[in-house]
């Protein structure tokens, strides 16, 4: 990389000693350096078929959305990039494809000063997204990038190429490994809960205290108490900072029949039902419809992997109903059976499960946290190589 950096300030050197010049993309598009294109044709989402000739791309964040056999459809063969104006999803793209629904900008640039890679690149690094779903492309029009002499582009280009394909290789790798932990995990995870006679199987019931949320519609406010939703409750933990909140009083009333308490379970009963997630420390929270809270007597971590197991996936499978809203009800959850091993095991299986979960799931730690640094280690001299002292004309 040091090499490679010294080439491109040889380069600058040489060739535009005074700085380079930057240019909003507007300016860009008004001296047709870029130029914006419309496809013959935009498919819709019925039209998308899993195999076909042709490669449709749309603003998702999948690369590929699906393909046609639609000639008619299709933008020929040529180097582009492609603007998501509602997700801000940036694309490069260098074969034949169709244009998949509305909410995209194919942009094609002028080789002689912008080699369109660069320019992928480019606005990739300078680009600041929103994160909001709105028209984007008046943002981006506004957004300045530095255009240098073209065989400084091309080298950027070669080296970011030849820094993205060794990246593409390690995460590979790094994910293939990740993929072969989780299978580990779970399969130790299920031969955890097998047990060779002597272990009690008792009812959800017998070691825990079950309660409904209340049936009906809550106000809520802009700001207050978390109210945890059916689609909270996924990830082993509710994120209370981004479900709606209500106010004091709906909150008085929503726990006063039993107040959630650390460790308890909230289990979703309808759409995504079975999914259960723990109640973080220090947390006040009430229940929102279609959902219910396991207060255990025994020891909570444990019987919160109790219920991914086998056996209890197994049970709610067996045991949900209701047509295309598929429910479980109170009294099947409260059927749900759980393995009771002695205290001692509880907490042995707890021990050793939550050291596998970390290794496999928290990105502070571990193989997640590696394929974070590798992508961050991109992004850092992507924005080193990108980082030019401006031309001033004045």
């Amino acid at each position: 990389m040091i090499n490679n950096q010294n080439i491109i300030e040889k380069l600058i050197t040489k060739l535009c000693p005074n700085g380079v010049e930057f240019f909003d993309i507007d300016s860009l598009l008004t001296n047709k350096i870029v130029i914006t294109l419309t496809p013959p044709k935009k498919l819709t989402k019925k039209h998308y078929k899993v195999t076909g000739e042709f490669p449709i791309i749309d603003q998702g964040q999948n690369f590929i959305v699906g393909y046609t056999d639609d000639d008619t459809a299709i933008m020929a063969k040529d180097l582009y990039v492609i603007f998501g104006d509602h997700t801000e999803a940036i694309k490069y793209i260098d074969f034949v494809f169709a244009q998949g629904a509305d909410g995209i900008k194919i942009l094609k640039a002028n080789s002689n000063i912008l080699n369109i890679k660069y320019f992928y690149y480019v606005l990739n690094n300078f680009y600041k997204k929103t994160g909001k779903y709105a028209r984007h492309f008046s943002f981006l029009k506004k957004t300045k990038i530095p255009v240098p002499p073209l065989a400084i582009q091309e080298e950027i280009v070669k080296i970011l190429n030849s820094f993205t394909e060794l990246e593409a290789e390690l995460e590979a790798e790094l994910e293939a490994e990740l993929e072969a932990r989780k299978k580990q995990y779970e399969y130790y995870y299920n031969q955890t809960f097998i047990f060779c006679g002597g272990i009690d199987v008792k009812r959800i019931d017998k070691v825990s205290d079950i309660y409904d949320s209340m049936h009906q519609t809550p106000r809520y406010s802009d700001s207050g108490f978390p109210m945890i939703r059916v689609t909270d409750i996924k990830g082993g933990y509710v994120n209370t900072q981004n479900t709606l909140k209500v106010s004091r009083e709906t909150f008085d009333l929503f726990t006063k029949k039993y107040k959630p308490q650390f460790n308890d379970i909230v289990i979703s009963r309808v759409g995504s039902y079975g999914n259960f997630s723990l109640i973080g420390q220090g947390e006040e929270v009430c229940l929102g419809q279609n959902t219910a809270i396991i207060h255990p007597s025994i020891n909570g971590k444990y019987l919160y992997y109790a219920l991914h197991s086998k056996m209890v996936t197994q049970f709610v499978e067996n045991n949900v109903g209701g047509g295309s809203q598929k429910t479980i009800s109170l009294a099947k959850i409260k059927e749900i059976p759980i393995p009771i091993p002695s205290i001692e095991e509880q907490e042995k299986i707890v021990s050793i499960l939550d050291k596998f979960d970390a290794l496999v799931n928290d990105i502070s730690i571990g193989l997640p946290a590696e394929l974070k640094a590798r992508r961050q280690q991109y992004e850092y001299y992507r924005n080193k190589l990108l980082t030019f002292k401006e031309y001033d004309n004045k």
